[in-house]
């Protein structure tokens, strides 16, 4: 641990569940770094993440996004293609991105796929996949519907989908946000994936949220929906 990181860290009662304000408070006092760093939510599921019945999975919007735009690429063909370079999409393109792909090239941070496409993206799963941005209809990314998706995105729409862990990792905003902003957006998400518990899953849902920023040390917080 570095010296900055553990005089953050000596501010945090390890021991304590902050309240959602008290924990972003704390995190604009732990953070300390020369950059904007990402805010983290980190929320801690109780089911059985190998049991795909029980997988944690969707989409959402933050109301105050999350303080930077994302580069999308579209894998379509003909009409869908000028569809997409309306709609603001950073890539476009078919054959030809997908030969990129095979070839690492991945300069986009989202890939959105027609349906049509998709039996010819099975040469570049295994580049796509471990980078978590294979496209999947359960996350809107493989639509016919290519300007709104574009559109929401470009807005800020995200993806959320739990780990190996049974853990759900998702960025929330800047330290630069206002502490309101961050407050907001994490009520979203913490709603947001409550509202999306497994019929299956028993026992307690929810086993723990923490706060972090690029640099900085965890802070627990309790929030009830």
């Amino acid at each position: 641990m570095g010296k900055r990181l553990e005089e953050a860290a000596k501010l945090i009662d390890k021991s304590k569940n902050y309240t959602l304000t008290e924990g972003v408070g704390l995190l604009k006092k732990t953070t300390k770094a020369k950059f904007d760093e990402t805010v983290e939510t980190h929320v801690k599921l109780g089911i059985d993440p190998k049991k795909s019945d029980q997988i944690v999975r969707g989409t959402l919007s933050l109301p105050h996004s999350i303080g930077r735009t994302r580069k999308v690429a579209v894998l379509a063909k003909g009409e869908k293609q000028k569809e997409a370079e309306l709609a603001g999409a950073d890539i476009v393109g078919s054959d030809d991105l997908i030969e990129d792909i095979s070839k690492g090239k991945l300069d986009f941070d989202v890939l959105v796929a027609t349906p049509d496409i998709m039996k010819d993206l099975s040469k570049v799963a295994k580049v796509l996949g471990p980078k978590g941005i294979m496209p999947n209809p359960k996350s809107g990314t493989v639509t016919f519907e290519i300007a709104t998706t574009v559109t929401e995105l470009k807005k800020g729409r995200l993806e959320y989908k739990n780990d190996s862990f049974g853990i759900i990792h998702v960025p929330v905003g800047k330290m630069s946000f206002e502490e309101e902003k961050l407050v907001d957006n994490i009520k979203t998400l913490v709603e947001t994936v409550v509202k999306a518990k497994p019929s299956n899953s028993k026992g307690q849902y929810i086993k723990s949220i923490s706060i972090s920023s690029t640099m900085g040390p965890g802070i627990f917080i309790t929030y009830k929906v």
